[in-house]
This record gives structure tokens, C-alpha cells and sequence, in this order.
């Protein structure tokens, strides 16, 4: 893993999902002000999704409001 990859949620909290019942199944999220990190709880050395915060903002509203549902 790089530091151009890592860079911008290095020393960021992640969180995982309330909707996680304590398994290692489910995503964890990182926000510092200027980046927005996504990665997969199973992986946490692995390469994150990043975004910026704004476009972070608007993935997790639509999250929230079930827009990714088929």
C-alpha cells in the first residue's frame, strides 16, 4: 500500500456500520475533512475507496436513503 493510496485517511478513525452485528462482514468509513475513505472490514491494510468529501457526502445520503437497493 502506498502513500499516495493511504495519504489522504492516514491517522483517519474509521468506523464501522451500526448495521454490523459483530462479524467482519461489513464496510468501515473515514472522513477527515477532506477526504472520504471506504474500505471493507476484512481488509483493513487493503487499498480504500477514496473519495472527495463532498462526493463522500453524497455516497453515504444515498446509502442512507437505499438508492443502491436493485
Amino acid at each position: 500500500m502506498t502513500n499516495e493510496h493511504t495519504g489522504a485517511v492516514h491517522g483517519a478513525r474509521w468506523r464501522r456500520s451500526s448495521r454490523s452485528q459483530g462479524e467482519n462482514a461489513c464496510v468501515e468509513l473515514a472522513r477527515t475533512g477532506t477526504a472520504f475513505g471506504v474500505r471493507d472490514s476484512k481488509d483493513p491494510h487493503g487499498l480504500p475507496l477514496l473519495m472527495t468529501d463532498a462526493n463522500g457526502t453524497t455516497f453515504l445520503a444515498a446509502v442512507k436513503h437505499d438508492r443502491f437497493t436493485s
